[in-house]
């Protein structure tokens, strides 16, 4: 599997399972989880990831705006996600030691997205599209936790928008549009997190 990382970020991130790998044993067990973006309702709520970016602001705004919108984005629901970890730790070690598994729903646009939290929400939510200079695509396959491990995600990214719906309604997320709590890089400035 050849990484390509487009930031900094990702670039760290396979560093790190470089580094990581380098420690395995009999001993010590290495299984390195790469999820895609996750998204839902969460104790620990974000909303600053696409998914449920896009359902904030089409449930409270009842707009939504796209910018490019062809991009790649894929995403998992954050039960799918934990549910990943659970098949990870009860696997048999010589299939997980040294290994990397991507989690995954599927490969979709951030329009396709975008029309899966309209449908969710409500016909009256207006789609706008701007053009964007970010053209980053993200691609991902998921085959070989599911060929491995017989992991596959049970629920789609309608069901993310699905429960943060009901927990806007139910007002469980209040001032989610604001609140920093909400949104990692506001909460870092906050505290003056350099």
């Amino acid at each position: 599997m050849v990484l390509e990382p487009l930031t900094d970020y990702s670039k760290f991130k396979g560093d790190c399972e470089k580094i990581l790998n380098s420690y395995k044993s009999d001993d010590f067990i290495t299984t390195t989880i790469r999820p895609s973006t996750v998204c839902g309702y969460a104790r620990r709520q974000r909303l600053d990831l696409v998914v449920n970016i896009l359902t904030n602001h089409a449930f409270h705004n009842r707009e939504i705006k796209v910018f490019g919108g062809d991009q790649l984005r894929p995403n998992v629901h954050i039960n799918d996600m934990v549910d990943s970890y659970i098949a990870v730790l009860k696997a048999d070690s010589k299939k997980i030691n040294g290994q990397i598994f991507n989690v995954s729903f599927k490969n979709q646009s951030i329009n396709e997205l975008a029309n899966d939290v309209k449908e969710v929400i409500g016909k009256d939510v207006k789609i706008i599209n701007t053009k964007s200079d970010d053209n980053r695509s993200y691609h991902i396959s998921s085959e070989k936790i599911k060929n491995e491990l017989g992991f596959m995600p049970k629920k789609k990214i309608r069901d993310a928008v699905y429960d943060l719906k009901n927990a806007f309604d139910l007002g469980i997320l209040s001032n989610s549009l604001e609140d920093k709590k909400y949104f990692n890089i506001k909460m870092m400035q906050s505290i003056n997190l350099k």
